[in-house]
């Protein structure tokens, strides 16, 4: 009898013992010291970073984008995954498609094809484009207000393409022939040179389009529009500044200046421009997906952010080698 009490005495003990080491009673994760955010309290992110093609306006976007989100959440907490589609759309679907199955917390999309891979690849991860010039046209918006809704917002590099044109008869008042040389395989593109042309064509000026489908006819393209025009006008398109050399080494032996749609174009091939900061748009880019991953702000309200100063900037070198005299209120692109 004396046997049976005692042993049911340690059992009653044990049980005892089983119960204060199982006293989480609300059913919470219990905190670990293994270096994840449940121990520390802070929060790790991790943003997949599609770019269309190496260049220095969308070099400088990414950048400025990675350089904000770093400095306000703090390079311990975030890991980005940045891949380059080295000019094919395809491979932008290839890339958004891998950060999807990934798993990230944000995607940021470095020009329009890259982009429109993201919104058809996710309704569901925030997408912050930058370096894209039209979100209507990008993503086929009719009557875009400036908030694209549901994932979706970012940044634009549109400028007053209406000055761009003006810039043409200010340098040149005596033109007569302006070509427009552009991809296309871009639509954003389109949508410049339609402006700029209408704004020329109201100005007395007889315009010309010529498009090229990739790097491989740029050239051929670009010496027919040198042979039949006095100035070329480029817009902001990514395979024209990725073929910038290509084009100079065309248009400057012909004598013919190029009006560009951006300074990287414009340090490459061209004589002047109305051009954004690329980086300053990337660094708002990162702003607003700080905002998004803090919970600060909620995408589907997020208006598109545009540069409110373009400036004024020209290329010192090729000026120079085309003898034109530059009006006052231009800045020198520095090297």
């Amino acid at each position: 009898m004396k046997k049976t009490i005692a042993l049911l005495c340690a059992v009653l003990m044990l049980l005892s013992l089983a119960a204060c080491g199982n006293n989480n009673s609300s059913n919470e994760p219990v905190a670990t010291d293994n270096g994840g955010a449940a121990a520390s309290g802070s929060e790790t992110y991790t943003i997949g970073i599609c770019q269309l093609v190496q260049h220095e306006a969308l070099d400088a976007a990414t950048q400025g984008f990675k350089d904000a989100i770093v400095e306000a959440l703090g390079e311990e907490n975030v890991r980005f995954d940045e891949q380059n589609a080295a000019g094919d759309s395809a491979t932008c679907t290839t890339i958004v498609n891998g950060f999807v199955s990934e798993g990230v917390d944000l995607i940021m999309a470095n020009a329009t094809p890259a982009l429109q891979a993201a919104a058809a690849a996710t309704n569901d991860i925030p997408i912050l484009g930058t370096s894209v010039t039209d979100y209507g046209v990008a993503l086929e918006i009719d009557d875009f207000d400036g908030v694209v809704g549901g994932n979706v917002s970012g940044t634009s590099d549109s400028v007053p393409f209406e000055e761009q044109a003006a810039m043409v008869l200010e340098i040149f008042p005596d033109t007569k022939n302006v070509g427009i040389v552009y991809c296309s395989g871009e639509p954003n593109s389109v949508v410049q040179a339609d402006i700029v042309q209408a704004a020329l064509e109201d100005a007395g000026v007889t315009v010309k389009v010529y498009t090229f489908a990739d790097s491989n006819d740029v050239a051929a393209v670009t010496a027919t529009a040198c042979s039949e025009n006095e100035v070329l006008y480029i817009p902001t398109d990514n395979t024209a500044a990725n073929c910038a050399e290509a084009i100079n080494n065309v248009a400057l032996p012909a004598g013919v200046p190029i009006i560009a749609g951006e300074e990287g174009i414009c340090k490459g091939c061209g004589i002047a421009t109305l051009s954004i900061s690329y980086y300053s748009i990337g660094r708002a880019t990162g702003e607003m997906a700080v905002k998004i991953l803090t919970g600060e702000a909620d995408i589907s309200t997020m208006e598109v952010i545009t540069d409110p100063n373009p400036v004024k900037k020209y290329n010192v070198d090729i000026a120079e080698a085309l003898n034109v005299t530059i009006p006052d209120g231009y800045e020198p692109i520095e090297e």
